[in-house]
Protein backbone atom coordinates (compact mmCIF):
# COMPACT_ATOMS: atom_id res chain seq x y z
CA UNK A 1 0.00 0.00 0.00
CA UNK A 2 1.11 3.60 -1.24
CA UNK A 3 1.34 6.53 1.31
CA UNK A 4 -0.71 8.96 0.71
CA UNK A 5 0.27 13.08 0.54
CA UNK A 6 -1.87 15.81 1.28
CA UNK A 7 0.72 18.25 0.82
CA UNK A 8 -0.61 20.80 -1.59
CA UNK A 9 -4.12 21.78 -2.37
CA UNK A 10 -6.40 20.20 -4.83
CA UNK A 11 -3.43 20.55 -7.47
CA UNK A 12 -2.25 17.86 -9.99
CA UNK A 13 1.05 18.81 -8.66
CA UNK A 14 2.64 18.57 -5.68
CA UNK A 15 4.15 21.87 -3.72
CA UNK A 16 8.12 22.13 -3.86
CA UNK A 17 8.39 22.46 -0.39
CA UNK A 18 6.36 19.90 1.78
CA UNK A 19 4.21 22.16 4.65
CA UNK A 20 1.01 19.47 5.05
CA UNK A 21 -2.32 19.93 3.95
CA UNK A 22 -3.27 22.83 6.30
CA UNK A 23 -0.37 24.47 6.89
CA UNK A 24 2.53 26.58 5.20
CA UNK A 25 4.95 25.31 7.51
CA UNK A 26 8.31 23.74 6.42
CA UNK A 27 9.98 21.00 8.64
CA UNK A 28 6.90 21.01 10.43
CA UNK A 29 8.27 24.66 12.09
CA UNK A 30 11.29 22.47 12.94
CA UNK A 31 14.11 24.98 12.90
CA UNK A 32 16.27 23.42 9.76
CA UNK A 33 19.72 24.75 11.11
CA UNK A 34 19.54 23.25 14.69
CA UNK A 35 19.79 19.61 12.45
CA UNK A 36 23.41 20.89 11.57
CA UNK A 37 24.44 22.90 14.67
CA UNK A 38 22.61 21.02 17.39
CA UNK A 39 22.58 17.42 16.02
CA UNK A 40 18.84 17.06 16.78
CA UNK A 41 15.45 18.42 15.95
CA UNK A 42 14.64 21.51 17.99
CA UNK A 43 11.20 22.97 16.83
CA UNK A 44 11.42 27.13 15.85
CA UNK A 45 9.95 30.07 17.24
CA UNK A 46 7.12 32.11 15.43
CA UNK A 47 9.25 35.18 16.00
CA UNK A 48 12.21 33.54 14.41
CA UNK A 49 10.70 32.80 11.17
CA UNK A 50 11.43 33.76 7.09
CA UNK A 51 9.84 33.06 4.40
CA UNK A 52 12.01 31.13 1.20
CA UNK A 53 9.64 29.23 -1.51
CA UNK A 54 6.17 29.85 -0.61
CA UNK A 55 6.80 28.78 2.54
CA UNK A 56 7.24 29.86 6.14
CA UNK A 57 10.60 28.51 7.68
CA UNK A 58 11.24 28.48 12.26
CA UNK A 59 14.11 28.68 14.00
CA UNK A 60 15.17 28.68 17.18
CA UNK A 61 17.14 32.05 17.24
CA UNK A 62 17.65 34.56 14.78
CA UNK A 63 21.62 33.47 14.45
CA UNK A 64 19.69 30.30 12.88
CA UNK A 65 17.49 31.86 10.71
CA UNK A 66 20.09 34.51 9.53
CA UNK A 67 22.50 31.04 8.33
CA UNK A 68 19.31 30.33 6.84
CA UNK A 69 18.82 33.04 4.80
CA UNK A 70 22.19 33.66 4.10
CA UNK A 71 22.52 30.03 2.50
CA UNK A 72 18.59 28.21 2.28
CA UNK A 73 20.36 25.75 0.12
CA UNK A 74 23.13 24.55 2.88
CA UNK A 75 19.98 23.93 5.36
CA UNK A 76 16.74 22.92 3.77
CA UNK A 77 16.10 19.17 3.85
CA UNK A 78 16.61 17.46 0.32
CA UNK A 79 13.72 17.13 -1.61
CA UNK A 80 11.87 19.90 0.03
CA UNK A 81 11.66 17.72 3.00
CA UNK A 82 9.63 15.18 1.47
CA UNK A 83 10.58 11.29 2.83
CA UNK A 84 13.54 10.93 1.02
CA UNK A 85 12.91 6.90 0.76
CA UNK A 86 9.97 7.85 -1.15
CA UNK A 87 11.48 10.01 -3.24
CA UNK A 88 13.55 7.18 -4.37
CA UNK A 89 10.48 5.03 -4.92
CA UNK A 90 8.59 7.45 -7.46
CA UNK A 91 6.45 9.26 -5.12
CA UNK A 92 6.02 11.67 -2.29
CA UNK A 93 4.99 11.21 1.00
CA UNK A 94 5.44 13.34 4.27
CA UNK A 95 8.85 14.15 5.69
CA UNK A 96 8.91 13.42 9.52
CA UNK A 97 11.02 16.37 11.36
CA UNK A 98 11.55 13.70 14.03
CA UNK A 99 12.96 10.85 11.74
CA UNK A 100 16.20 12.56 10.08
CA UNK A 101 19.75 12.06 9.29
CA UNK A 102 22.35 14.15 7.83
CA UNK A 103 24.43 12.67 5.04
CA UNK A 104 27.36 14.50 3.12
CA UNK A 105 26.25 17.60 4.70
CA UNK A 106 22.29 17.56 3.57
CA UNK A 107 19.32 16.62 5.79
CA UNK A 108 16.92 13.98 5.13
CA UNK A 109 13.62 13.33 6.28
CA UNK A 110 11.77 10.10 6.48
CA UNK A 111 8.12 9.15 6.55
CA UNK A 112 8.53 6.85 9.97
CA UNK A 113 10.70 4.76 11.93
CA UNK A 114 10.15 1.28 9.03
CA UNK A 115 10.68 3.77 6.32
CA UNK A 116 13.99 5.09 8.00
CA UNK A 117 15.15 1.59 8.51
CA UNK A 118 14.68 1.01 4.83
CA UNK A 119 16.34 3.75 3.57
CA UNK A 120 19.55 3.06 6.02
CA UNK A 121 19.69 -0.28 4.35
CA UNK A 122 21.23 1.30 1.35
CA UNK A 123 21.65 5.21 1.95
CA UNK A 124 23.81 5.98 -0.71
CA UNK A 125 21.19 3.98 -3.54
CA UNK A 126 18.35 5.76 -2.72
CA UNK A 127 19.78 9.51 -2.48
CA UNK A 128 21.00 8.44 -6.36
CA UNK A 129 17.56 7.43 -6.99
CA UNK A 130 15.84 9.84 -5.48
CA UNK A 131 17.98 12.27 -6.99
CA UNK A 132 16.89 11.02 -10.51
CA UNK A 133 13.61 11.15 -9.59
CA UNK A 134 13.69 14.69 -8.42
CA UNK A 135 11.94 17.08 -9.04
CA UNK A 136 9.82 15.01 -11.77
CA UNK A 137 8.11 13.06 -9.01
CA UNK A 138 6.24 16.30 -7.96
CA UNK A 139 4.11 16.15 -11.20
CA UNK A 140 2.88 12.65 -10.35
Amino acid sequence: MGFVSLAAPASAKESAIYTGFFSRLAVGGYDPVAYFTKGQPVEGKKEFQTRWRDAEWRFASAENRDLFIASPEKYAPQYGGYCAWAVAQGYTASGDPQRWKVVGGKLYLNYDDEVQRKWEKDIPGFIASADRNWPTVLDK
